[in-house]
């Protein structure tokens, strides 16, 4: 039996919800994780949703910026919010789901952006954004016992040298400097995750899912980032079929400056 799972930051999903139901309408995934919602619990399309046949609903959302959602087909139990950081962001959300007499943890994650400026002392928001990295290093993929898992999310870093378009001028660029990339890193080895993206496609091949509002032709230029990432816990890993970057999202009508990502298991 075949499983599959989206995550997006969808950077407002009252504006930009005509593109998540055409969005679902196609791909049909069975769970969609969404990032940055910009809107409080109340304020979700649930109805709208679960029309599409998404009844299953978490939500953590907050007012004006922020939030993350998951949004099943199956039924999600015993969802979990932490407070990274312990400043009231709504940037993570969590839940179980079973697949195939498995039962996985899901974990959705919003990390900060960081701001522009890569030094902490004269910009709070990077600082932030190192603080927040280096609490993620304690969430384990083996965290519970008889329990697999699956994070995914905007985690606003870009690791690996070709998760940009220039690694050589990313390196002072927030989303690609070292200490965010080791940061990075360092959580996946301490947590025992798994890079599903990279495991479908090569290190050495360009891997994208952002690609910034700032440009004038976004796919002439092709300058993007991949921000948005999708992982396991190690026994998870062998059942990934494939994943699926939906890059013409990004030319949708009022798009994101993400597009999702589909990672297909069977």
């Amino acid at each position: 039996m075949t499983f599959s799972i989206s995550t997006w930051n969808i950077n407002s999903i009252r504006l930009r919800l005509p593109i998540v139901e055409d969005f679902l309408k196609r791909t049909a995934p069975d769970i969609l994780c969404l990032q940055e919602i910009k809107c409080q619990n109340d304020q979700f399309p649930v109805d709208e949703l679960t029309a599409l046949g998404y009844s299953n609903i978490v939500i953590h959302g907050q007012k004006g910026y922020h939030g993350v959602a998951i949004c099943s087909k199956l039924p999600l139990t015993e969802d979990h919010r932490q407070d990274y950081c312990g400043v009231g962001d709504s940037r993570h959300i969590s839940a179980i789901f079973h697949w195939e007499g498995r039962r996985i943890r899901l974990h959705n994650f919003y990390v900060p952006a960081g701001g522009d400026e890569p030094d902490r002392e004269t910009n709070p928001k990077f600082g932030h954004k190192l603080d927040f990295i280096a609490e993620m290093r304690a969430l384990s993929a083996l965290a519970e016992q008889c329990t697999e898992a699956i994070l995914v999310g905007d985690l606003n870093i870009a690791p690996l040298e070709h998760d940009v378009w220039s690694h050589k001028q990313m390196l002072k660029i927030v989303s690609h400097t070292p200490v965010e990339t080791e940061g990075l890193l360092e959580v996946m080895r301490q947590g025992q995750w798994v890079d599903l993206m990279r495991q479908h496609v090569p290190e050495s091949e360009k891997l994208y899912t952002w690609w910034s509002y700032r440009a004038k032709d976004w796919a002439a230029a092709d300058r993007g980032r991949r921000l948005d990432h999708i992982w396991s816990s190690p026994g998870l890993a062998p059942f990934l079929a494939s994943i699926e970057v939906l890059k013409e999202a990004r030319g949708w009508n009022q798009p994101s400056d993400h597009v999702p990502v589909t990672a297909y298991f069977g």
